[in-house]
């Protein structure tokens, strides 16, 4: 497939800036540009969220590296591959409690994608809901079947659409709106809660929040260790690393700022789509309503993929590992690829179709917990025992 029909060629992009934007893709879905995740991981909590992004993001690219770090010099490209190695000698344990762990990642993630993406398009052009996530489905499954240069390819595009569309959506927006900004940094600094707020505004139930955004985001490692293949170099990894932060803790520090001229509209109490209140209070809510709504679409598209093409490309791998040489693999790959890709696209397709959001919701915090337990404590454990000589 020619690169020359995506917006972004990856031939003229660096691998690391690919990588990047792979993470972005991954961690800003339809769930923040809605603004939904924004308002409940960080602007319910007080005026910490104007610093902690510097946390979360931080810590998201950190463990990111590390777990790419290892991947490539271990040449583990995909995450059972990758578990099977740094567990050691307790892999036939945590190996398998991290399959569970992808798994929650897929029936929360990319059931959220579908439901999330098929709503709007649904609001969009009032076909049926079901058939609106079967359109979403046939994307994801177009793109993440072709394996993980499309994959790649495809999330530079989705993220340089996406980073235009929150700027075309915010920055006029923070410029108009500056004085209602002002006025709720200072509420928010005497302690006054936002909107539909159960926080207190401490300081520690903030950080606590922002610690488990980042647990349930870090459950998407996973997805990254497929893109180490074609890395030549750690120097394009640590460069990843770095993109990635600049690129998150931009989006989501903006997102922020522009999300306060309205957290103290009425509408945002019971507002599922806080972007979408933002855009119908501010300026130009005629050309920025359907922009909005095409960056939500495309977050979720851009999720779907993500998890979809690593555990697609997990069940592959393990498949032709059995096969006796390269011949033998390269002979029927594309329908082994396409078969997968279906099997869990039309899993999390079902799942959305019961538009379980109260469960899906529920599932964050469980994949934070699991996530919690199978990646961020033992990716701990293994920097300390082995001094990051690992790496």
């Amino acid at each position: 497939m020619s690169s020359s029909k995506y917006l972004v060629d990856k031939n003229k992009m660096p691998l690391s800036m690919g990588i990047a934007f792979v993470a972005f893709t991954t961690q800003f879905g339809g769930g923040f540009a809605s603004g939904a995740q924004i308002k409940q991981y960080f602007i319910n909590y007080g005026i910490w969220c104007l610093i902690l992004p510097l946390l979360s993001q931080g810590l998201y690219a950190l463990f990111f590296w590390y777990g790419m770090r290892y991947a490539y010099k271990h040449q583990t490209y995909d995450y059972r591959s990758f578990s099977d190695s740094i567990y050691g000698s307790t892999r036939p344990v945590m190996s398998n409690l991290f399959e569970i762990c992808y798994l929650i990642m897929i029936a929360t993630a990319s059931a959220a994608a579908f439901a999330t993406g098929g709503s709007t398009l649904n609001t969009l052009t009032h076909i049926p809901y079901w058939l609106c996530t079967l359109v979403i489905a046939a994307f994801i499954f177009f793109i993440a079947m072709y394996g993980t240069n499309v994959v790649r390819t495809a999330a530079s595009t989705l993220s340089v659409l996406i980073i235009i569309g929150l700027a075309l959506v915010l920055i006029p927006n923070i410029i108009v709106q500056a004085p209602a900004i002002g006025d709720a940094i200072s509420r928010l600094a005497s302690g006054e809660m936002v909107a539909a707020s159960t926080a207190d505004g401490s300081f520690g139930r903030a950080l606590w929040m922002s610690f488990l955004y980042f647990l349930f985001q870090l459950a998407s490692v996973s997805v990254m260790y497929q893109h180490m293949e074609p890395v030549t170099d750690v120097k394009q990894i640590n460069k990843a690393a770095i993109g990635m932060f600049i690129v998150n803790f931009f989006a989501m520090e903006l997102s922020i700022i522009g999300l306060l001229a309205v957290m103290y509209v009425a509408d945002m109490a019971t507002a599922t789509v806080p972007m979408l209140v933002l855009v119908q209070n501010g300026v130009g809510a005629s050309i920025l309503t359907p922009i909005i709504s095409l960056l939500i679409i495309l977050g979720a598209i851009s999720t779907g993929v993500n998890m979809i093409a690593g555990i697609v490309n997990r069940c592959v791998n393990a498949i032709e590992r059995r096969k006796p040489n390269e011949k033998a693999k390269q002979q029927g790959h594309m329908l082994r690829m396409a078969v997968a890709t279906l099997i869990f696209v039309a899993i999390a397709w079902g799942i959305a179709q019961f538009g379980l959001m109260a469960v899906v919701q529920k599932g964050y915090a469980y994949l934070g917990y699991a996530a919690l337990i199978t990646v961020f404590i033992p990716f701990v454990i293994h920097a300390i025992a082995t001094k990051m000589q690992d790496i």
